[in-house]
């Protein structure tokens, strides 16, 4: 079942639904999907929704398939999405691949910290302080100076921003640069908060769910849109450094 409905995600549909309506298909079924697991499936590969002249992302029938078929070979399968991927690459060479086998949950979950770095994240996370440390790798030192720093806030539960977040602090800090360097970068990413709602604020003012799906996909592009600008001006900085 999983080939036939990817194998049918390269089909011709007519792109029709929002993100939103996207979710709204998937949420029973797969109530810790959201907006940013759908994009992310997309920077992956993984699907590839038609876009308005306006630069919305439309799903057809297919491509929420595809999704469907994504999402349950990670649940059901513990299968990382490069493995997926090629899978779903087989199938839309026409191939007939066996589903790939499963992954003990004991590996999967080792998978997914490691992954944790790259930006793979895992939607719904709630993570315990110890847990936190744990899969990071950080230390109660680090954890605590991240929060000196105002880089994590301190909380009863941590989510995959702060996991992802403190695992790349595990990693400055073995080249010296620590939690309390990085204080411009909270102050820049408020400004960059105020950019992203100004922009956004006449996209706010539709009511219904659409509208909010609207609004949230175009703050997560500009937010992605002004990571690019701060990684090109490092790159930039760096090249006029070398010449």
């Amino acid at each position: 079942m999983a080939a036939s409905t990817a194998a049918a995600a390269s089909s011709g549909a007519t792109p029709k639904l929002s993100i939103g309506q996207v979710l709204q298909r998937l949420g029973a079924e797969h109530p810790e999907l959201t907006p940013s697991k759908i994009r992310f499936l997309e920077e992956q590969g993984l699907v590839h929704p038609a876009r308005t002249e306006k630069g919305y992302r439309k799903y057809s029938d297919q491509d929420v398939q595809r999704i469907r078929v994504v999402l349950a070979l990670q649940r059901d399968h513990y299968l990382p999405l490069k493995v997926i991927g090629e899978y779903l690459d087989a199938v839309d060479r026409g191939e007939n691949p066996k589903v790939p086998g499963a992954t003990s949950p004991a590996r999967a979950k080792g998978e997914a910290a490691a992954s944790a770095g790259l930006g793979i994240l895992e939607t719904g996370l709630e993570l315990r302080r110890d847990e936190l440390l744990q899969r990071s790798g950080a230390s109660r030192d680090l954890l605590e100076a991240a929060h000196t720093a105002g880089l994590i806030a301190r909380a009863m539960r941590y989510g995959e921003d702060e996991l992802v977040l403190l695992t790349t602090l595990v990693e400055l800090d073995g080249s010296g640069i620590q939690p309390r360097h990085l204080r411009p970068y909270r102050s820049a990413a408020q400004h960059d908060l105020g950019l992203v709602e100004r922009a956004i604020t006449p996209l706010k003012r539709g009511k219904d769910a659409e509208a909010s799906a609207r609004a949230q996909e175009k703050a997560d592009e500009l937010a992605t849109a002004l990571e690019r600008v701060r990684s090109a001006l490092l790159r930039q900085g760096l090249r006029d450094r070398r010449g």
